[in-house]
């Protein structure tokens, strides 16, 4: 937010929780060289006035579940209300206003087909006041954990590795989640810090068990702990969203070239006449232009970009409400 000022501590510290947001204070303490209370103290600060959550997410490839992309045309009047109401459903995991707020992006993990008819062939068909919806399916992620940190150099190299979680292990077969894995999820969608001892109470097993079983789901990739935060924050005030339409040769290396661009925290390719989507954030508007022209523009075998400023997130990874 612009009104919070952040200092460098302040930036490791969202750094050091974007590598493992359940990583102790004083862990943290010790690899950033600060007290326990002052990384609590700046961690409680963020939360109240930098809108820091930290959240468990469920990787819904890894689960063997479907994730679509879906920008919804509306007239203006409808945007908002439309997009607070798709916030409140349980499977939808980003929504934004692009636009200049006549389309809703929205981010829905589909769980069966049926699920997916139902939204898709009924309930949006019938919504008033929506004039177009284009739904894309996600095939494939080049880049979406670790955010705009993963590529800077706010810590240094043996940091991050001191914070590190253990790697994922790869796996082709998908996770099964069982009931208890599914209450275990949903807790920690609500607070991905919640204390071993009150998941116990979630999940009714064992602090030991819930501790094993936490650390198998993240460990196979079926569940990360992710940060939510303003990215004011960060000096990256502009967000949008880019649709690019690329050479189907080409769509492995723009995807990979995308991945280590610093401005991308989010890129993946998809089904519908854009192949791809990304989303960057920048400084500012300029700085936006030139990430277009110079480093989108160098990229063979893009045909085409069409660049849909976000205006407003009214959901990152949770929702609390209108923002």
């Amino acid at each position: 937010m612009d009104s919070l000022a952040v200092d460098e501590l302040d930036l490791q510290l969202l750094h050091a929780l974007q590598l493992d947001g359940r990583a102790p204070f004083s862990k943290i303490a010790g690899v950033l060289g600060v007290s326990d209370q002052t990384v609590a103290r700046r961690y409680a600060r963020l939360r109240t006035s930098g809108g820091l959550r930290i959240i468990g997410v469920t990787d819904e490839a890894r689960v063997g579940r479907t994730r679509w992309m879906l920008r919804l045309s509306c007239t203006p009047d409808a945007a908002e209300p439309l997009a607070t109401a798709l916030a409140r459903r349980p499977d939808t995991s980003w929504i934004g206003l692009t636009s200049g707020g006549t389309e809703v992006l929205c981010v829905v993990d589909m769980r069966g087909r049926d699920e997916r008819d139902a939204l898709l062939l009924e309930k949006l068909q019938r919504t008033p006041r929506i004039t177009a919806i284009s739904a894309h399916c996600l095939l494939h992620t080049f880049y979406g954990v670790g955010g705009w940190f993963a590529k800077s150099a706010v810590l240094t190299p043996e940091q991050v590795a001191a914070l590190s979680p253990p790697p994922v292990e790869p796996g082709d077969e998908p996770v099964v989640l069982d009931p208890t894995d599914e209450l275990l999820i949903a807790a920690l969608g609500r607070d991905g810090r919640m204390p071993f001892t009150e998941l116990q109470k979630v999940t009714k097993l064992s602090e030991s068990a819930v501790r094993r079983r936490l650390e198998q789901l993240r460990r196979t990739g079926a569940v990360f702990i992710d940060v939510e935060y303003d990215s004011g924050l960060t000096g990256q005030a502009t967000q949008a969203t880019l649709w690019l339409t690329v050479t189907p040769s080409a769509l492995a290396e723009v995807g990979a070239a995308l991945a280590e661009h610093r401005e991308i925290v989010f890129a993946g390719a998809t089904s519908g006449p854009s192949n791809i989507v990304a989303v960057a954030v920048c400084r500012d508007t300029t700085g936006l232009y030139r990430y277009l022209s110079e480093r989108i523009g160098a990229l063979g075998g893009v045909q085409h970009v069409e660049t849909a400023p976000i205006l407003r997130q009214v959901k990152r990874l949770s929702y609390e409400g209108p923002r």
